[in-house]
């Protein structure tokens, strides 16, 4: 009997921690569409912060060019050299540059640069604001007269949905330059016809798919580092889940939405 007893005892905790879970998996859905729909209320509102879009615009974007330049070079270089025996084997060699173009215009620009944002620019977004909340420095700015909503969220997400599409275009640009580099050392291709067999595969539609997915991509690392960091609590310890947590988060949800842009891009190709 005792065992029973243990048993009907542990069920109903089990039962009122998993309902606690749920109540708050629901409750954090919620906090974060009141968050978006604060932030498209105070978009359109006045006065406009452009002096801080523009700061903002120069940390993510300008200070993230050396990584992404390393990285982009890398990964053209990299996957070139991936795929020239598997096109060897079939004789496709001079397939390579058209190969090269639609994977990283398609997808690892996009990818690529949007996983570095989240590494990088999610993370400072979520320490920054977490910092500022457990320090009470926005708790001051709203004494102060200041919105701080407006000033330290608004612009930050702005900022990186305006900077991503520059961003991925670079990217493509460099991992471009970086295949080139190993196809002419390799095939002895001219500048000139690389491009013409690289850009002969690349429509309008894959540009604009691209472009659509650094919006999107930057919105979501914007609002997933700026909803952690904002609402940060409990000292130090809640800026460091602030940052990991938006780090995390940002990555999970642009691998949802790579999923479900790619199936709509090729429904509609």
């Amino acid at each position: 009997m005792a065992p029973d007893l243990e048993n009907s005892e542990i069920l109903p905790e089990k039962k009122a921690l998993i309902s606690k879970k749920i109540d708050s998996f629901f409750t954090d859905i919620y906090n974060v569409y009141k968050f978006i729909a604060l932030f498209f209320k105070e978009l359109f509102s006045r006065p406009f912060e452009w002096k801080e879009v523009i700061n903002q615009c120069y940390q993510v974007g300008y200070k993230s060019l050396a990584l992404v330049s390393l990285t982009g070079f890398i990964t053209g270089v990299v996957f070139t050299k991936q795929s020239r025996p598997s096109l060897s084997t079939f004789g496709a060699s001079s397939w390579l540059p058209s190969l090269v173009s639609i994977a990283i215009i398609r997808a690892l620009a996009p990818l690529v640069t949007a996983l570095i944002a989240a590494g990088k620019v999610g993370s400072n977004m979520g320490a920054e604001l977490g910092s500022m909340k457990v320090t009470e420095q926005i708790d001051a700015m709203e004494v102060s007269a200041t919105n701080p909503f407006k000033f330290l969220v608004v612009t930050r997400i702005l900022a990186i949905t305006f900077m991503m599409p520059v961003l991925i275009l670079y990217t493509g640009f460099i991992g471009m330059m970086g295949s080139y580099l190993n196809v002419h050392a390799n095939e002895l291709t001219s500048l000139t016809a690389y491009f013409k067999s690289a850009f002969a595969t690349i429509s309008f539609l894959d540009i604009f798919s691209s472009i659509f997915k650094a919006t999107m991509y930057g919105f979501t690392i914007g609002v997933a580092g700026c909803y952690q960091g904002y609402h940060a609590q409990n000292g130090t310890q809640g800026v460091g889940k602030a940052a990991n947590t938006a780090v995390v988060l940002s990555m999970f949800l642009i691998f949802v939405e790579e999923l479900v842009i790619v199936q709509v891009v090729n429904a509609i190709r």
